[in-house]
């Protein structure tokens, strides 16, 4: 007999699925946010006013991701329209301590914080006697413990409450599937409580697909991917040294393994954001540095899976937004519908040859225009032609 083909698991990934996914600035009062939400958008959105809660309801954003590639293809195609990609940003409310409880802005911000995709957290690491610090004092660890204790309060919370349902089922007794089911949820819950309560997060784990199925019923706040972001002085940035930073990496290496530290400088990038490109450029040479915010969006980027494919033509270059692992009908439904629901076929070109032989035509000689169909993946930097037919009238 031949061998039993092997069915290859499809990866469920943790969160929501979807292109459109929304990162949200989190930390506590006075730590920075809004002015980074205001430099990373260069928007006079957001309210960084020197006292806890400026900000109320979140502010949003969308966020030009820097893309040496689709700079490149617009040079290439001297488009009438150029469109990078984008990724929404959203500035939250200040924490404080006891909101899991309902403190200060307590359940309203914990509600904003679950309806984003991923966190940008930041974490004070400078001293200004202007700056008042809710907690007194400048100690960035303490804080880092604030925010974890709260978000995973709220977790056990939506676990506990998530437990009771499927335990009354559970319950009832006999061989059904149902009742099988809800005895797994049960047991996983149990385990995902138990690592919270030992300061983990849940992110940071090893599920299987069927687990993560259940875990995004949940929607918990330590689910969601996080990049811890370090406020510093422009002076400690440029140098690059803070007495705080290696306390900061020892607390994130227990509790949230894994995940990226960027130190960067608020005061310095919102001074940026109020010049020209050129002035930017000239003033970051003088100091010597560069500036951490193309860093930061790619980074998150990266962090939810999210991908690049392009469309190039006379009229438009464009790059657009996929999660990683999306077929090529799916990705045509990202530009439209119609494309998903008629798609025949994608004629796929690979963005190095592109920018080699810089023609359609020349590309097609070289035998480097592929024509895919529905099980393709698309990779990142592919560059597409979607064929479809008529749609409904």
């Amino acid at each position: 007999m031949p061998p039993k083909k092997v069915v290859e698991e499809k990866k469920v990934l943790l969160g929501r699925p979807g292109n459109n996914l929304k990162a949200g600035i989190v930390g506590l009062a006075n730590v920075g946010k809004s002015t980074f939400f205001q430099a990373i958008t260069r928007s006079p959105l957001g309210n960084p006013a020197n006292y806890p809660f400026a900000t109320i309801d979140p502010e949003e954003a969308r966020v030009i991701v820097p893309s040496e590639r689709f700079n490149e293809l617009c040079r290439d195609y001297r488009s009438a329209s150029e469109v990078p990609a984008h990724l929404t940003v959203y500035d939250i409310a200040g924490l404080t301590k006891g909101a899991s409880a309902g403190e200060g802005l307590g359940n309203a911000f914990l509600s904003h914080i679950r309806a984003v995709d991923s966190i940008y957290q930041v974490v004070r690491c400078f001293d200004d006697a202007e700056i008042i610090h809710i907690e007194g004092d400048v100690d960035p660890v303490r804080d880092l413990e604030i925010i974890a204790n709260e978000l995973s309060l709220k977790d056990i919370e939506f676990c506990e409450k998530a437990y009771e349902a499927a335990d009354k089922i559970a319950k009832r007794g006999g061989q059904s599937l149902e009742v099988k089911q809800k005895k797994e949820e049960c047991a996983l819950i149990e385990r995902i409580i138990e690592l919270l309560k030992a300061g983990q997060r849940v992110a940071n784990q090893q599920w299987t697909s069927k687990e993560v199925e259940v875990i995004n019923t949940m929607q918990l706040l330590t689910a969601k991917p996080c990049i811890y972001l370090i406020n510093l002085s422009e002076r400690d940035y440029i140098r690059k040294k803070n007495k705080h930073l290696l306390r900061i990496k020892e607390w994130v290496d227990t509790h949230s393994p894994g995940d990226l530290i960027i130190p960067f400088s608020v005061c310095l990038e919102e001074k940026l954001s109020r010049m020209s490109e050129e002035e930017g450029e000239a003033e970051l040479k003088e100091l010597g540095t560069t500036s951490a915010l193309p860093k930061i969006i790619t980074t998150m980027r990266k962090k939810l899976d999210l991908i690049s494919f392009f469309t190039v033509g006379p009229e438009e270059v464009r790059e657009w937004t996929i999660r990683r692992g999306t077929k090529a009908p799916q990705a045509a439904g990202v530009i439209h519908n119609d494309l998903m629901n008629t798609f025949i076929l994608a004629e796929v070109m690979k963005y190095d040859d592109v920018v080699e032989y810089k023609d359609d035509a020349a590309i097609k000689a070289a035998g480097k225009l592929y024509q895919k169909g529905k099980t393709y993946v698309v990779e990142d930097g592919d560059v597409i032609y979607f064929r479809a037919g008529a749609g409904k009238n």
